[in-house]
């Protein structure tokens, strides 16, 4: 069942935020908490992200119905890319190197502005290429 598109953008304004946050601060509880709503967004999808469901109960009520729909594996394995970056920004952080943290956490901020502020989610298109390069000719 396809998705609402404008859920995986606000996911990625919010964790935008939360990523430059987190930067700025190096604060590895604040990486933590991200690192944990790309876990779940990836082992469930967006409906399973706390974003995701913030999207759901908070602002898409006061939205018009959706006009795009997007499938919800590519956002979900762009979750899991956000997983990887996050996860080793927070071991920079939390037990060094500290440019590993800065590093990671920058790539995965940088990522997560495109989305949000353009609507180019890098996540997707890596699993629309990995599709192509994949797939069987038949």
């Amino acid at each position: 069942m396809d998705i609402d598109a404008r859920g995986p953008r606000f996911a990625a304004a919010v964790t935008t935020v939360v990523l430059a946050v987190a930067l700025i601060t190096r604060s590895p509880w604040l990486l933590a908490w991200q690192t944990l709503a790309f876990a779940l967004g990836a082992a469930g999808g967006m409906s399973r992200s706390p974003y995701g469901w913030a999207f759901r109960t908070l602002v898409r009520p006061r939205l018009a119905p959706p006009t795009e729909f997007e499938p919800p594996e590519p956002p979900r394995f762009a979750q899991a890319v956000g997983l990887v970056f996050a996860g080793l920004g927070l071991v920079g952080f939390a037990l060094g190197p500290a440019w590993l943290g800065l590093a990671a956490t920058g790539l995965a901020l940088a990522a997560a502005f495109l989305n949000a502020a353009f609507g180019y989610c890098l996540g997707c298109e890596m699993f629309l290429l990995m599709r192509r390069l994949t797939a069987h000719p038949e």
